[in-house]
């Protein structure tokens, strides 16, 4: 098996990564896995190889590889050398080239966070009344009474839900 790297000389070094289901495998020869610091735990590159590898390359050609933050002084080979930014201000001076690195790694650019399932039933459920009892407000304003019934008996339902679901 070839080098995923330079292609030309025979793979010893093997990575496998498995993320979301997906396995990810990297197979280089000993210089190349040096170069990549594989060998050396200290020069380890995680943008490299968490990324995919040649990732760190389109950070560097994207925003330039002599950028340096303003407020901390981190630069491109330090994020490439510990796989971590100095300060909360990197990320907009690294914007252009992290956009892309955060995509291969996560599904978006933006983060969610997680809220653990009762919270979230909650506070749909919560969410969902208030938009129901607008709704039922304006039908009443509105005089059309048919819908009011209507949205009345589905915010009895909910509210129903709603007591059922454990506490928090």
């Amino acid at each position: 098996m070839l080098c995923c790297i330079c292609k030309e000389k025979e793979a010893t070094v093997h990575l496998t990564q498995i993320a979301n289901d997906k396995v990810q495998k990297v197979d280089l020869c000993e210089e190349c896995a040096k170069q990549k610091g594989v060998n050396d735990p200290a020069g380890f590159s995680l943008a490299d190889l968490l990324l995919g590898l040649g990732a760190a390359q389109e950070m560097d050609s994207a925003a330039g590889a002599t950028v340096k933050c303003p407020k901390c002084g981190f630069t491109q080979a330090d994020f490439k050398k510990s796989g971590r930014l100095g300060c909360a201000a990197c990320y907009t001076t690294f914007a252009e080239g992290l956009e892309g690195l955060l995509k291969t790694m996560h599904k978006g650019t933006r983060h969610a966070g997680k809220v653990p399932r009762a919270l979230r039933q909650n506070r749909d459920l919560a969410d969902r009344l208030k938009l129901l009892q607008k709704a039922l407000d304006k039908a009443i304003k509105e005089e059309d009474f048919e819908m009011a019934a209507t949205l009345r008996d589905e915010i009895k339902q909910t509210n129903v839900k709603l007591e059922h679901l454990p506490a928090i």
